[in-house]
């Protein structure tokens, strides 16, 4: 079920988005963490996969297992080499026991052959046995085909555990942004942030799954396999354990210089999308006022400086690999001339150098094959500190109370009680303000751009909490009453339209819960939205783009009415709602207002005369004070601000009316 805020959630920040906003009212939280803490956010990386922490273990069982078996290979692959090298070497010597064969290669001074024989016990005279060959080669191949599926059901386990953290991420992500206060919206470009909980994300995810189960193996890869070298010649294995503190210093150098470009990189895309945006969205006033060359330019500009950041980290980061291969293939050049010695000095068998050179192969390719993993973890790590900067974003204030300290049914009794409110710190817009309103009554706000007319109401609905004051509902302090269910008493029509992607008959119904297809049309024909939906191809079905463009204005104004009218609200609130219909339009719109409003609290916000001059009560705003209050007639008489207001706007309204 949709949550009973969500009705007005979408048009009152568009509506108030208007400002920019520079103070985190309504929300108290944790100070974001700066977004250069590598190891810190690989920790945080790392915590995204403690729920899933049995196919983590799974996946570590089975890769160390395969890891085991791959390093057994080798050494089985020896032992075959050994076997052929024996009989090799036995097939001239006169038949008899591998002893006498051993002790008579001795006799000759061929002391490393005679090792070799001893080892596997090869009979002179009768040449290769074949038959233990083929065992030896039939088990070498039975443990490294184990050792694949078992690296396959590795990355079956690593899926798993990868897909259900970044699931969980969105929705950490997605959960955020509806408890962030209106002021972070208003601060922050709407591209750049589509672009932390969209690109940043799947980044995250992509890279996470292409290096998780790759680091885990090459990690266990090179303790095993330093283990078995130790095993085989403790010499060898400290010539190839000397040239891994060289290769991470040069690794750790360049990864730390690629780091700071792929921060740019991500950073630079989040303002691409940003003015993508923008653009798209306002493509038509870009034409209007031929402004197409200059948004092309930024685009260039964005551009190229994503272009430059990305080579700059793919570059740098590039040449951790060439490095690591040189001093791996520098690692096993030297581990081959001293085992050559060491098999001429009769210390270890051709089978043990072989599977040394290849454990030497095994325990360098891990290390390059991390090291060129670098610039796809470092990008991982830039996007993942760019999403934990927004889950750090402090939050709105938690809400004190529970629904059951609203009454059932709110009467729509409103009071501002000596309300001061700034967006920052030393600018006040509302000052000092007082207001009741019973229940029922119809109060329109009037005054001059910038005068506190929009942020009455967004204090009203908590999009943004006083500085000092309060607010009540029915007797309640807003404050203490749980945000969702006050935003439920609203219905609230804008002057920006808000309509999704969805038919006609799904816009009018976001603002109930499961309406029938009859209450739907019985709202769409009280606000009008009947008569120019039925000369539609689809009636009701008709489908609006995102951005309507199948509607006039004035027809996507009618059909956020008509969403409020089926909400059935017991408090209206009306921005500007008829500033986008023509006057007949607005004059069956004002006969459908005055009917839903019957019975109902409305605070009204307009310019026009017809659409304030029937309120119960006229407000007059200028620099966030009421200045004047009362009917329009006695305000006309009064000859105040609300006069000249009506005599400088409302004078050629009211001769076209008449």
């Amino acid at each position: 079920m949709r949550p009973p805020d969500v009705r007005i959630g979408h048009e009152g920040a568009n509506r108030a988005a208007t400002r920019p906003r520079s103070q985190n009212h309504g929300g108290r939280g944790r100070k974001a963490r700066p977004a250069d803490d590598f190891a810190g956010t690989v920790r945080r990386l790392l915590g995204l996969l403690r729920p899933d922490r049995t196919f983590l273990a799974a996946s570590l069982a089975v890769c160390l297992i395969s890891v085991v078996l791959s390093v057994v290979g080798p050494k089985i692959l020896g032992h075959a080499t050994d076997l052929i090298f024996a009989g090799i070497v036995t097939a001239s010597l006169p038949a008899g026991t591998s002893a006498e064969g051993v002790q008579q290669l001795r006799d000759q001074g061929h002391q490393a052959q005679a090792d070799a024989i001893a080892r596997v016990q090869a009979v002179p005279g009768e040449g290769i046995d074949f038959h233990r060959l083929t065992l030896v080669l039939l088990l070498a191949l039975a443990v490294y085909l184990i050792a694949a599926l078992l690296i396959f059901a590795q990355g079956r386990f690593s899926a798993v555990v990868v897909q259900r953290s970044t699931h969980r991420l969105r929705e950490r992500a997605e959960a955020k942004l509806s408890r962030l206060p209106l002021g972070y919206f208003d601060r922050q470009p709407h591209g750049d942030l589509l672009s932390r909980v969209t690109n940043d994300v799947d980044n995250v995810s992509q890279s996470l799954q292409q290096t998780l189960s790759q680091i885990v193996n090459s990690v266990l890869t090179v303790i095993a396999v330093l283990t078995a070298m130790i095993i085989v010649s403790p010499l060898l294995a400290m010539i190839a354990v000397i040239t891994v503190p060289v290769s991470v210093y040069l690794a750790a150098l360049v990864g730390k210089r690629a780091q700071a470009h792929f921060g740019r990189q991500w950073a630079i895309t989040g303002r691409l999308n940003g003015h993508i945006e923008q653009m798209y969205t306002g493509h038509n006033l870009v034409r209007i006022f031929g402004r197409e060359q200059e948004s092309a330019a930024t685009f260039r500009a964005h551009n190229d400086a994503l272009t430059s950041a990305g080579f700059r980290a793919q570059f740098v980061s590039g040449a951790i690999q060439p490095i690591m291969l040189f001093i791996g293939n520098l690692n096993c050049v030297v581990v081959a001339v001293v085992g050559g010695l060491r098999v001429l000095s009769g210390s270890l068998s051709i089978g043990d150098v072989q599977a040394f050179v290849q454990y030497s192969r095994q325990f360098s390719a891990p290390l390059a094959q991390m090291s060129s993993m670098a610039n796809v973890i470092q990008s991982e790590v830039a996007s993942a500190e760019r999403v934990f900067a927004l889950l750090d974003e402090p939050e709105e204030t938690p809400d004190r109370g529970s629904q059951s300290d609203t009454p059932p049914r709110v009467r729509g009794e409103v009071a501002f009680e000596h309300v001061s409110f700034g967006y920052s710190p030393g600018s006040p817009v509302v000052q000092d303000l007082s207001l009741s309103v019973t229940p029922g009554q119809t109060v329109a706000i009037v005054g001059p751009t910038g005068a506190g007319k929009t942020t009455l109401v967004n204090l009203l609905m908590r999009f943004y909490d006083v500085d000092s004051g309060r607010i009540t509902l029915d007797g309640a302090d807003i404050a203490g009453l749980p945000r969702g269910h006050l935003r439920a008493q609203f219905g609230m029509v804008l002057q920006d339209t808000w309509l999704f992607d969805g038919t006609i008959t799904e816009n009018i119904s976001y603002g109930a819960d499961d309406p029938t297809t009859e209450q739907v049309i019985r709202a769409a024909r009280a606000t009008h939205v009947d008569r120019f939906v039925r000369t539609l191809p689809q009636g009701y079905d008709t489908v609006l783009g995102e951005d309507s463009g199948n509607l006039s204005a004035g027809e996507r104004q009618l059909v956020t009415i008509a969403r409020a009218f089926l909400a059935d609200p017991p408090i209206l609130i009306l921005d500007e709602a008829t500033s986008s219909v023509d006057t007949r339009t607005e004059v069956l719109i004002q006969e459908a207002m005055h009917s839903l409003r019957r019975g109902r609290t409305s605070f009204v916000i307009a310019h026009r005369l017809s659409t304030i001059r029937e309120a119960d009560t006229i407000l007059v705003m200028d620099a966030g004070r009421i200045v004047e209050q009362g009917s329009h007639q006695d305000l006309l008489d009064a000859g105040g601000h609300h006069a000249r207001l009506y005599a400088a706007q409302f004078v050629e309204s009211m001769s076209t009316l008449e």
